[in-house]
C-alpha cells in the first residue's frame, strides 16, 4: 500500500504534466490577425537618406489638383525617421490621413487653381532590414474559417484582385491533384513565374489579375496580383504590398506579394524579381550548366521560403480601397502617388514604359545609403552567401 505522502507525490507530478501539457498545446495554438507583425529574422539593416519628389502637371485651367501622397510607416521590417515634408509653388499644408482598411497613411494635398506643375517633397531616413520567414511547409497550419477581419484579404475584387471560372481552369491545369495543403499555392507561385512574361511596355499598372490571365503578361503588378487571385482561390489570404528601391532606377516602385501563412503570420514573396534573375542566371555565360541550374533552384527556394531584401522599402498594402478624403473613385494600388483634376484620375505613369512620352506626373528620387548593398536580385553571389548577423535588433 501507498503511503499519503507517495500518493500526494505522484498527484503533484501528474498535475505538473498536464499543466505543461496544456501550455504545450496553447503554445500551439495560432493566433489569427491581419495586423499582427512579421514574425520573420532579421539581419542586415540599411539605413537610407531619402530625397522623393513628385511633380504634377494638371491640364491646363485645372480648377483644383488633389494628391493623395502615401508615407511609409515603421513596422517590423522597417524603420521611418520622419524628415520634411514640402511643397512648391503654392505652399499648402496637407491634412495627414489614415485610411481604415489597410491601414495606409496618406499626405493629403489640395491645390486650389494651380497654374503650372506643383512639386511636393519629401525627405526622411528609412532604416530597412532583410528578412527571411524560412517557413517550412509542413508547419503551415490549416484554417477553417478564416475571421472576418481577414475578408478585405479573401475578397473577389471587380477590377484588381479578380478570378472567375479561368482561374479555376487555369489552376486545374496547375493542380491536376490538389494537396489541400501550402504546397499547392507554392506551386501555383512557380507555374506563374514560368508562364508569365515580364513586360513594362503591355501591362495594367494596377495589379489586374484579370490582365494578366488575359495576356500572360506584365510587370510586377500584374505578376503580384495574379498570385494573389490564386493564392485566394486556394483559401489563403493575400495582399500587394507597394514600395520604393533606394537606388538609381527609371521607375523607383516595385510591389511584393504577402500571403498569411500560419503560424509565420504575414509573409513576403517576390514572383516577378525571382523569374528576372533565374533568367539572367541562364544567360551568364561564366556558369556552367550545372551551376546555373543550382544557382536558378537556390533563388526558386530562398523566394519559397519567404524572402524580403533590404533594398526596397515599404510604402502601401492592399488593393481596390477608398482614399481618405474619398476620391472620385476607389484606387486599384498607389504605387507613388494618386492625384485627380477635377474629379478625373491623371493617369498612372511608368517611366520604364519605352513607349512611353508623355506623363501627368514624374518622381525625382535621391538616396544616400550608410553602406553598399547588393541588389539580392541582380547579384546572385547572395544567392551563396550565408546569412550572418540574424538579429532582431
Amino acid at each position: 500500500m501507498k503511503s499519503p505522502t507517495r500518493n500526494w507525490a505522484w498527484s503533484a507530478v501528474l498535475l505538473l504534466n498536464c499543466c505543461v501539457f496544456s501550455q504545450c498545446l496553447h503554445a500551439q495554438e495560432v493566433k489569427l490577425d491581419p495586423q499582427s507583425p512579421y514574425s520573420a529574422n532579421r539581419s542586415n539593416p540599411v539605413t537610407y537618406q531619402v530625397d522623393f519628389s513628385v511633380v504634377v502637371t494638371p491640364p491646363y485651367h485645372t480648377k483644383k489638383l488633389q494628391v493623395w501622397f502615401p508615407l511609409p510607416q515603421t513596422d517590423a521590417g522597417q524603420e521611418v525617421t520622419e524628415g520634411d515634408l514640402s511643397n512648391f509653388p503654392l505652399n499648402v499644408k496637407p491634412s495627414i490621413n489614415t485610411e481604415p482598411v489597410f491601414g495606409n497613411r496618406f499626405a493629403y494635398f489640395e491645390f486650389d487653381h494651380p497654374q503650372g506643375a506643383q512639386i511636393i517633397r519629401h525627405r526622411f531616413q528609412v532604416k530597412a532590414w532583410e528578412l527571411r520567414w524560412k517557413i517550412d511547409p509542413a508547419q503551415v497550419k490549416p484554417v477553417a474559417k478564416w475571421p472576418e477581419a481577414f475578408q478585405p484579404y479573401l475578397r473577389n475584387e471587380k477590377n484588381v484582385v479578380e478570378y472567375n471560372d479561368g482561374f479555376e481552369s487555369l489552376l486545374a491545369s496547375y493542380l491536376p491533384q490538389k494537396s489541400h495543403t501550402v504546397s499547392d499555392f507554392l506551386t501555383a507561385l512557380e507555374c506563374a513565374q514560368r508562364s508569365l512574361k515580364y513586360d513594362h511596355n503591355q501591362a495594367s499598372l494596377s495589379a489586374s489579375s484579370a490582365f494578366a490571365l488575359e495576356n500572360r503578361t506584365g510587370h510586377c503588378s500584374d505578376y503580384h496580383g495574379f498570385c494573389a487571385a490564386m493564392g485566394r482561390m486556394l483559401g489563403y489570404p493575400t495582399r500587394v504590398t507597394y514600395g520604393i528601391n533606394p537606388f538609381p532606377k527609371n521607375s523607383p516602385s516595385h510591389c511584393k506579394l504577402e500571403a498569411y501563412l500560419p503560424p509565420y503570420g504575414w509573409v513576403s514573396f517576390d514572383v516577378s524579381e525571382t523569374q528576372k534573375l533565374m533568367k539572367d542566371i541562364a544567360k551568364a555565360s561564366t556558369l556552367s550548366a550545372d551551376e546555373q541550374k543550382q544557382l536558378q533552384q537556390a533563388a526558386l527556394d530562398r523566394m519559397f521560403q519567404g524572402f524580403r531584401d533590404n533594398t526596397w522599402f515599404l510604402q502601401t498594402r492592399g488593393t481596390d480601397y477608398a482614399l481618405v478624403p474619398p476620391a472620385s473613385r476607389r484606387v486599384p494600388v498607389v504605387r507613388t502617388i494618386y492625384a485627380e483634376a477635377d474629379g478625373v484620375a491623371l493617369p498612372d505613369p511608368d517611366p520604364s514604359n519605352t513607349e512611353k512620352r508623355e506623363f501627368a506626373w514624374m518622381t525625382i528620387h535621391q538616396y544616400q545609403a550608410d553602406q553598399q548593398v547588393p541588389y539580392p536580385f541582380k547579384d546572385w553571389k547572395t544567392l551563396q552567401a550565408t546569412e550572418k548577423n540574424t538579429t532582431n535588433n
